[in-house]
């Protein structure tokens, strides 16, 4: 498999290597902006259960949540290009989660709630292409991999604190008095709201951007056109994979559904939330390793490894609603499955990313990345919960797993198109 070459030569060697403050900096917001939302991310379904929301509700939440995010990336990138100075957004994207958590923790139904996901994710896209922009311009592109690697390890970090912290605060707060069972998710909702604050304030003090020459006459269409034609067939298979690639809520909501029998809602929600837990720890201890290993070996054939373990994943949870799995450690296998997994996508997806494109349109492309992935997000969780409402849910994740396997193909075939032009 032909590995991918970088289109510029980069930025020089950074003082103190690629750990430098930028990248750590970065690392310390995403951990902290992690810790606030997906400690929501982890109670959501039972939350939801409680309400009485159905499982289709959820899948479009997510799906419409992260499809706003996705191509607010793409505006927020075309601007960051054009105007050369991205970490004002940056910041106000993180300020953003918080004020979506506070509209959850006060909902009544699915329509508050769906509000409040969409202000936290459209400020996640505001931010993230950018921030990326201004990692990348921080480190050589022989360092790509292993500071996106630290990056995502970070972000994951608070990935496996927030909701370990969240599934606890929820045990403890059941033993209190409250008017009605929604009330301790709330109790853990408002919670969320401190380090999501922490987390931008973070960024706006540790964080240096470089900046890059302003673009004024950079217009959407010619960012468009200029993209490298194997760019944008490497975005063509991230599309058809992400069509497959579910929101893992809905992870979350299958295990909570399949132990519900055996041990009840609320005691199921917490063993999925600590599943979730797990499915963190592994991407922890596996993005920084994986990131090294790419720039050793190369990015695009470790993505399409990390692409065909997201299709096991998939596969395997098919499996276990026909087998009707109630055991603990065999959906625990699962979930390390989707660690490994995301570990490998979150990576090494940007990594690809920069070594195909020019400075002046990175930022527009790493936007385009995120809206393609949201597009897929749409369509994969809406999709996985309504053929699990319709149909079954085994029918659902088995129906994801052929579409992520069809991107992987497709991925692989990127791989064989030879080298970027210089």
């Amino acid at each position: 498999m032909a590995e991918l070459s970088a289109t510029d030569a980069g930025p020089e060697e950074p003082e103190g290597g690629w750990l430098n403050r930028t990248v750590a900096g970065a690392g310390l917001t995403s951990a902290l902006g992690d810790f606030s939302y997906e400690t929501t991310t982890v109670i959501l379904p039972g939350f939801l259960a409680v309400l009485g929301v159905p499982a289709a509700a959820l899948g479009a939440i997510e799906g419409i949540a992260d499809a706003v995010a996705s191509f607010t990336k793409v505006v927020a990138g075309y601007i960051g290009d054009r105007l050369g100075h991205r970490k004002a957004l940056v910041v106000t994207g993180y300020l953003l989660t918080p004020v979506g958590q506070a509209l959850i923790a006060i909902a009544l139904g699915w329509p508050l709630i769906l509000v409040g996901r969409i202000t936290s994710w459209f400020g996640k896209g505001m931010r993230g292409p950018l921030r990326d922009a201004i990692v990348v311009q921080s480190i050589t592109p022989e360092t790509r991999g292993r500071a996106f690697g630290f990056h995502r390890m970070m972000d994951t970090l608070g990935a496996v604190a927030g909701p370990l912290l969240g599934v606890l605060l929820l045990g403890w707060a059941q033993g209190f008095e409250w008017t009605d069972e929604s009330a301790p998710f709330r109790f853990v909702f408002w919670l969320t709201l401190i380090p999501g604050v922490l987390g931008a304030l973070a960024f706006l003090v540790l964080v240096q951007d470089r900046g890059s020459l302003p673009n004024p006459r950079l217009s959407v269409r010619s960012a468009l056109r200029g993209l490298p034609p194997r760019f944008r067939r490497y975005l063509g298979a991230v599309g058809i994979f992400g069509a497959g690639d579910f929101s893992h809520s809905l992870l979350i909501l299958a295990a909570t559904t399949l132990l519900t029998p055996s041990m009840g809602v609320v005691q199921a929600a917490q063993v999925a939330g600590l599943l979730y837990v797990l499915r963190n720890l592994v991407q922890v201890a596996t993005s920084f390793p994986i990131g090294v290993l790419a720039d050793r070996v190369g990015a695009l054939p470790v993505l399409v490894a990390g692409y065909l373990m997201g299709v096991l994943g998939a596969a395997l949870m098919a499996l276990a609603f026909l087998g009707e799995v109630d055991r603990v450690l065999l959906l625990a296998g699962i979930f390390v499955v989707a660690g490994l997994y995301v570990a490998v996508q979150e990576a090494l997806e940007p990594t690809v990313t920069a070594n195909l494109v020019s400075e002046e349109t990175r930022a527009t492309s790493f936007g385009l990345l995120g809206a393609v992935n949201g597009a897929g997000k749409l369509v994969s969780s809406a999709g996985v919960g309504a053929i699990w409402t319709l149909v079954s849910p085994a029918a659902g994740f088995a129906a994801a797993a052929g579409l992520m396997a069809a991107g992987t193909l497709s991925l692989l075939r990127v791989g064989r198109t030879g080298p970027t032009p210089e």
